[in-house]
């Protein structure tokens, strides 16, 4: 799977981390950075990154910064991005299931990296139901034309 992977300073590490075991299972990772712990702001990263998504050069993206908000945000404002900050398994297993999330946002000081961790792995080996969702997914996809 094609993945962008974005962080701030706050998720840097934890990125780099990531991005190592992504590309391990065989991923093809785009890193839009950041590339340091020094403070930066996180939409420089994050919006490049989530609007590959939605342009389709990229499958997915995992954001990071210390909450999980700011990049939850700024995604959800793109149009064809269904953006998840997600605080459990079962709530990642479902955004993918029921609101077939393509952006996964994750709060790097929130967790222990093993949860993370475990997050990224459900999130990327869960499918869509569709079904009764789909009829859902396509009045939430409409507001992407909202004036």
């Amino acid at each position: 799977m094609k993945i962008a992977l974005a962080s701030d300073h706050a998720g840097y590490n934890f990125k780099e981390e990531l991005k190592k075991r992504l590309e391990k299972e065989g991923h093809t990772v785009n890193d839009f950075g950041c590339h340091s712990s020094e403070s930066c702001d996180y939409p420089d990263f994050g919006i490049p990154a989530a609007q590959s998504v939605a342009r389709g050069e990229n499958e997915r993206a995992i954001l990071i910064c210390k909450t999980g908000i700011g990049m939850s945000i700024l995604a959800n404002k793109i149009p064809g991005i269904k953006a998840a900050l997600v605080y459990n398994k079962k709530v990642t297993e479902t955004t993918r299931k029921h609101h077939n999330s393509n952006v996964l946002c994750l709060g790097a000081q929130e967790f222990e990296w093993q949860d993370l961790f475990s997050f990224v792995k459900i999130w990327l080996t869960t499918d869509f139901e569709g079904g009764r969702h789909e009829r859902r997914i396509k009045k939430v996809e409409e507001l992407d034309n909202f004036k």
